[in-house]
């Protein structure tokens, strides 16, 4: 195993950019979080969210009103 030698200052540039950006990091998870609807919604979701039956969200659906994707036959929608 080696060693490797920073000079004082180089060492406290980079712990400072080093800070800065797991500073940022958080500020951005942290907004991330904040969001109160950030998981992707089913069709019962959205029928009891918006008060609608299922064949008006397939048509909001069809006619690309509603942002959504499909995984193993079953349909979710972007909040």
């Amino acid at each position: 195993m080696g060693f490797i030698v920073f000079e004082e200052e180089a060492f406290n540039y980079l712990d400072a950019q080093l800070e800065n950006f797991v500073k940022r990091m958080d500020r951005i998870r942290e907004r991330s979080e904040d969001k109160t609807m950030n998981k992707w919604l089913d069709t019962q979701d959205v029928c009891q969210t918006l008060n609608i039956c299922p064949r008006t969200v397939q048509t909001l659906r069809d006619n690309g009103t509603l942002a959504y994707t499909q995984i193993s036959h079953k349909t979710y929608y972007k909040p």
